[in-house]
């Protein structure tokens, strides 16, 4: 026994040293863990469980020059609910859990009542912290869901959890959106107005604390949101949106007409370079037209006739040449064994440099030039540049097309170069170049560069002043600008654009242009650009216009048959609505000669409404019986009266809501506008239904949504 005890107290000391040694480790490792790797297991432990995440900031508008919206950014919400959240006692969720089911069934049909109650028992059951309601709800639904039963408590106490999002609505659909902007997602990257002016509207993302829950879903910690987001400022753009809308419409209507491929429409003010419209219409794959290409600003071209005034501008700067100076008329002439001809030989003997111009000889214009440069091919590409011809624009939205002017030193300058730059080939321009330089031709020779934007704004707040810019002080002389407008009088006057602009209430003037196009690097016979470029009124310069019109395939291929008619119906609504208002519209009864074609489908139920000009001209090209009817005010309506058309006037109510339906968009949001209402529309084409009623009276700034009779 004695013997045995000794071995009893060596095993108790063995035990109690191996404890002491275990017990050592352990106070070692904690004290590793608390104080020397302590931090970094913590912070191990946030990153895994927490983690900065940001709250977007919302974009900033892009507002048109007259007030309205062109893009905004519209919150949309993930809703989803806590279910298994403690704060959600389990009596109270039994209890409201049928009348939760029935709100959000009639909310969010796409389930029943008994599927939404199945679901919301199954997703508590398995502690639910982020069960998923709906997506990519809008504000309006969400002040529906904020009533709801349990999720009416809120995010604490009902578990509700809002995960908001921005998307970009453009109200206006497809007006001017190549130009406004998008997101192209494929190259991660904002396009047009939108990603010029990107570091202005995208504002100052926030942050706040995400945390992971089971099934590795991160949900906001609320409130505890580290950095508030800086909402982007607002862009003010130099658009006008009722020119655009009728830009657009004219360019479309012309487009269709002649099946062309594609084609544009620029309008801007002459004194400051503003673009006050920019339409782009390129024909789909399915047939239809929509903004895919910024035409007017990316794509270089060769000319044709628009740029034989840029040729002799710089021709009469150069020299003596005088308008009434003359040369033999030749149809024909033979360049270096390059044949050049006339379209439509003339019956003349002699031709002056007015006439050449008017007529649009290529011949003589060709001849005139070479007077001029022909032993100094030199001076004639540096008066080009020095002209502003040849640089690019420089202006802000990115894409601008490189102008080609091929100077005299380079080695393909050959015999048969001048002749045919002078007439618009081998050079190539923007539509937007050439509209910059006729511009400045009617600014007195002063260039402007064309403007999109002239104001930023952080809310009422101007931030930034854009001034309009001079490219190019001086493109010519005053004398030389003078004579240069006379020309293009002369080319609506007598020339090429004759007729075009019969019955007009102002004066314009232009050049036409025909150019063929090269395919495969051959010219044929089935190619050609039309355009027009001009300005109105002729007497008193406000707005310059160019229109071309790519490929048409119904036989007119000339700038005055098939490119005028735009730049006519963009006119008709300026003067219409803004320089005609200066002479006030007489109070003595008009008469409008109305056409009726029994092959019209639906004529029986016409019934329109709209600004007298424009109606009339809407019955201009139909054929068949003619009717006259007396009008005596500006806005009227087109109805079928015993089988015929009749037009009579609108009386306009006083301090009330007017009767816009049956009027097209631009006619409707202008007059709402001129009462002190703010517009907004859903679809295009015309007004079907005016969210206030008619005779409503009107409270200045109140909101009135149009529905139009095509939905987007």
């Amino acid at each position: 026994m004695d013997a045995i005890k000794p071995k009893k107290i060596a095993l108790l000391w063995s035990i109690y040293w191996f404890m002491v040694v275990i017990g050592g480790i352990i106070i070692y490792k904690a004290g590793d863990i608390i104080f020397l790797k302590g931090e970094e297991y913590r912070l191990h432990a946030r990153e895994t469980t927490l983690k900065l995440g940001e709250v977007e900031a919302v974009r900033g508008n892009i507002m048109s020059a007259d007030g309205n919206v062109l893009a905004t950014t519209v919150p949309i919400f993930d809703i989803r609910m806590d279910v298994a959240s403690p704060n959600i006692p389990a009596a109270l969720f039994k209890e409201k859990l049928d009348s939760l089911a029935n709100s959000l069934a009639r909310v969010f049909p796409s389930k029943s009542a008994n599927q939404w109650k199945s679901d919301l028992r199954e997703a508590r059951k398995k502690r639910s912290r982020y069960f998923l309601l709906k997506r990519n709800v809008d504000y309006a639904t969400l002040k529906e869901v904020k009533k709801m039963p349990i999720l009416r408590l809120g995010p604490n106490r009902g578990g509700l959890i809002l995960v908001q999002k921005n998307i970009r609505r453009m109200p206006y659909g497809m007006l001017a959106r190549r130009t406004i902007g998008y997101f192209n997602a494929e190259q991660d990257l904002y396009v047009g107005l939108e990603g010029a002016y990107n570091e202005f509207l995208k504002g100052i993302n926030g942050k706040m604390w995400m945390q992971r829950i089971s099934g590795g879903e991160w949900i906001p910690v609320l409130g505890d949101q580290i950095t508030q987001p800086v909402n982007g400022k607002d862009i003010i753009t130099t658009l006008d949106i009722k020119l655009q809308d009728v830009a657009e419409r004219s360019l479309l209507e012309q487009l269709e007409a002649n099946d062309a491929a594609q084609g544009c429409a620029v309008v801007m003010e002459v004194k400051t370079g503003d673009i006050k419209a920019i339409a782009n219409l390129s024909k789909s794959p399915e047939g239809g037209y929509e903004e895919r290409y910024n035409y007017a600003l990316a794509e270089s071209i060769e000319p044709g006739s628009t740029f034989k005034l840029i040729s002799l501008v710089a021709a009469m700067d150069e020299s003596r040449l005088k308008l009434t100076d003359s040369i033999p008329y030749q149809a024909s002439v033979v360049w270096a064994n390059a044949l050049m001809k006339d379209d439509h030989a003339l019956n003349k003997k002699y031709i002056t440099l007015k006439e050449a111009f008017a007529h649009s000889s290529n011949v003589a214009t060709s001849l005139f030039v070479n007077k001029v440069f022909g032993k100094k091919p030199r001076k004639f590409s540096d008066k080009l540049y020095e002209m502003g011809i040849g640089k690019p624009l420089g202006i802000e939205i990115p894409g601008e097309g490189k102008p080609f002017v091929r100077k005299s030193d380079d080695p393909r300058w050959s015999k048969t170069t001048l002749p045919y730059m002078s007439i618009g080939y081998e050079v190539k321009v923007t539509p937007l170049q050439i509209l910059t330089f006729y511009n400045a031709i009617v600014n007195k020779g002063r260039m402007m560069k064309p403007r999109f934007v002239k104001e930023i704004r952080e809310g009422e707040q101007a931030v930034k002043i854009l001034e309009p810019e001079v490219l190019v002080s001086s493109v010519c002389s005053e004398e030389t600008a003078l004579k240069a407008m006379e020309m293009m009088q002369a080319v609506v006057e007598k020339g090429t654009a004759r007729g075009a602009f019969n019955g007009a209430p102002y004066s314009v003037a232009g050049k036409t242009g025909t150019a063929q196009i090269a395919v495969g690097g051959r010219y044929n016979k089935s190619n050609y650009n039309a355009s027009f470029v001009g300005y109105f009124p002729a007497d008193d310069p406000q707005y310059t216009i160019m229109v071309v019109i790519s490929n048409p395939q119904k036989g007119k291929i000339y700038g005055g048959a098939v490119a005028a008619p735009v730049f006519r119906a963009i006119a008709d609504r300026i003067y219409a609505t803004s320089l005609g208002v200066k002479d006030e519209i007489p109070k003595i009864a008009q008469t409008v000669d109305l056409h009726m074609d029994d092959s019209l489908v639906g004529l029986s139920d016409l019934s329109v409404k709209g600004w007298l000009p424009d109606l009339a001209h809407a019955f201009e090209f139909i054929e068949g019986e003619k009717t006259s009817t007396q009008v005596s005010e500006g806005w009227a309506e087109v109805f079928m009266k015993n089988g015929r058309p009749s037009i009579q006037s609108i009386s306009l109510p006083r301090n009330k809501v007017p009767d816009v339906r049956g009027m097209t968009a631009r006619d409707a949001t202008y007059l709402l506008e001129a009462c002190g209402l703010r517009v907004s529309l859903n679809g295009r084409g015309r007004v079907k239904d005016q969210s206030l009623p008619a005779g409503t009276p009107i409270s200045k700034g109140a909101d009135v949504r149009l529905t139009l009779s095509c939905s987007l």
